[in-house]
C-alpha cells in the first residue's frame, strides 16, 4: 500500500484511492475532490465484479477503496467480502444512499459508511483515518 509523505514532520500525506461506483458523474466528482486535496485515484471500477478483478491485478494496492452498494453484476457488499478475502488489510469505506445496508457493509468488513449525499469533509476525514492506520 502506498502513502507518500510530503513533509518531514509527517503531517501531510497523499493517499492512493480506488473508486468503485457505477455512476460516472459520482466517480468524476470524487476524483476532482480527491485530487484537489492531494490524493491520487489509482483505479476505477463500475461494478463489484470489475472491482475484484482490478484489485487482484493491482501491483500497488490503494490506501483506501471507496465502494458503492447498488451496482450491476455484483453489489458492493459482495465485492467487499471478496476483496477482503484476497487482502484482509484492505481498507474499504462505503458511500451509499441506502442506509439499510450500513450494518451489512460493516459486518462484511467495511471500515466505515458514508450516507450519500455526504459532505466533502466526511470523505476527506475517512481517507485521513485510513492514512493514520496505514502508518
Amino acid at each position: 500500500m502506498s502513502l507518500v509523505e510530503l513533509d518531514g514532520a509527517g503531517g501531510c500525506t497523499i493517499a492512493t484511492v480506488f473508486l468503485v461506483d457505477d455512476e460516472k458523474f459520482i466517480v468524476d466528482l470524487y476524483r476532482d475532490i480527491l485530487e484537489a486535496n492531494g490524493h491520487t485515484v489509482i483505479g476505477v471500477a463500475s461494478d463489484g465484479e470489475e472491482a475484484v478483478k482490478k484489485y487482484k491485478e493491482m501491483k500497488e494496492k490503494p490506501v483506501v477503496i471507496i465502494m458503492d452498494q447498488r451496482m450491476p453484476v455484483k453489489d458492493g457488499v459482495s465485492a467487499t467480502q471478496e476483496i477482503l478475502e484476497l487482502d484482509p488489510k484492505a481498507t474499504i469505506f462505503f458511500g451509499s444512499a441506502d442506509l439499510h445496508i450500513e450494518k451489512e457493509a460493516l459486518a462484511a468488513g467495511a471500515k466505515g459508511f458514508l450516507l450519500k449525499p455526504f459532505r466533502i469533509e466526511e470523505l476527506l476525514a475517512a481517507i485521513m483515518e485510513a492514512e493514520k492506520e496505514e502508518k
